[in-house]
């Protein structure tokens, strides 16, 4: 995982793609959403990006059921070597298991949750938003591709026992009826689709036990390598800088977000000659040098936001980041200090 949810260039090359043939144009599309076309160049998008583009689709297309559409029309091979592992799966039981493992390198903005009962198990969508809310149409999209999915690789069409959501009905019923084909309830606890376990557990006609391996093999060190740079300077850097505030964010939190344990995260920084106590330092230094340059603010209201318990403490640590003390800093009337590149923060 990584601190900052992000999403592969197929799943947004489907988006475009289901615009298009509503007669919106990629190019519109990327320029009502505020984004450079330059971005269709990037392997992967954050999460707010694609959301930007959710909502863009929304206004373009003016289509209540855009999301359902982009969903119904989702192909595996759109997420390649992940399409084929799930392909050679001997059940769609095993396809959701690997789906769950390999989830990041078609999204990693949200997670599916699997509750077996005992004549049917639900999959449950967990959103993983950025600091956008989602458009509904995502979380529709997505159960929809998941019906889609177990059509494609049972290779008949997939038959939920029941779906539902937790936001309310976009657009008329009958479309929903068209996708899922089975009762649709709105604005419950969760949004998920009950599937039967005789469905769930049903060989696959496809099912290569060998060739399965092979996928497996190739998909687990495209995940390796994906994740490899994780726990980044960089990244690092931006999530203190959006989390700072009079409760200091802690290494422990940092570390949950990546999946990781507090003693492999202190490695990777290490590796990069860092420790998360220098960079939390790092960025409530710049925070401070820009925050003390703007006479407007009180020297008690910085110290409170940086996470200083008195401003006494604050004090010291400014001493310590620039040989004075704020006043004398704000007195000698210091530049708005301004990082800029990949670690610039407002």
């Amino acid at each position: 995982m990584t601190l900052e949810a992000t999403v592969s260039i197929g799943w947004i090359n489907t988006v475009i793609g289901a615009a298009e043939r509503l007669s919106v144009s990629a190019d519109q599309l990327l320029v009502a959403a505020g984004i450079p076309h330059a971005a269709c160049e990037l392997e992967r998008w954050p999460i707010d990006d694609i959301t930007r583009l959710w909502h863009a689709a929304e206004r373009c297309t003016g289509d209540p059921g855009f999301g359902l559409k982009v969903g119904a029309e989702f192909s595996p091979m759109s997420i390649s070597g992940v399409g084929f592992a799930l392909q050679s799966a001997a059940t769609l039981r095993e396809a959701i298991v690997m789906v769950q493992r390999f989830q990041r390198l078609i999204s990693d903005g949200g997670r599916f949750q699997v509750v077996a009962g005992n004549a049917a198990t639900w999959l449950v969508y967990h959103p993983r938003q950025g600091r956008l809310a989602f458009s509904p149409h995502q979380i529709e999209a997505v159960l929809a591709s998941v019906v889609g999915f177990g059509s494609w690789v049972t290779g008949t069409r997939m038959q939920p026992a029941r779906v539902q959501f937790s936001q309310p009905r976009l657009g008329p019923l009958a479309g929903y009826q068209t996708v899922f084909n089975c009762p649709v309830e709105f604005e419950q606890a969760f949004s998920g689709i009950l599937v039967n376990n005789t469905v769930l557990d049903q060989p696959l006609p496809q099912a290569d036990p060998q060739l399965a391996q092979v996928h497996e093999r190739y998909t687990t060190a495209r995940l390796a390598a994906l994740s490899i740079n994780s726990a980044s300077v960089p990244e690092i850097r931006q999530w203190l800088a959006a989390r700072l505030g009079p409760v200091l964010p802690r290494r422990a939190e940092a570390a949950d977000a990546l999946g990781i344990s507090e003693r492999t995260l202190a490695r990777r920084l290490g590796e990069q000659g860092k420790t998360f106590d220098g960079l939390l330092d790092d960025v409530r230094r710049e925070k401070a040098l820009q925050a003390v340059s703007d006479s407007t603010i009180a020297l008690p209201e910085i110290a409170e936001a940086l996470g200083f318990a008195e401003v006494s403490p604050f004090y010291r640590a400014f001493r310590r980041w620039t040989g004075m003390p704020p006043v004398r800093w704000r007195k000698q009337g210091q530049p708005l200090l301004r990082p800029t590149g990949p670690e610039s923060f407002s």
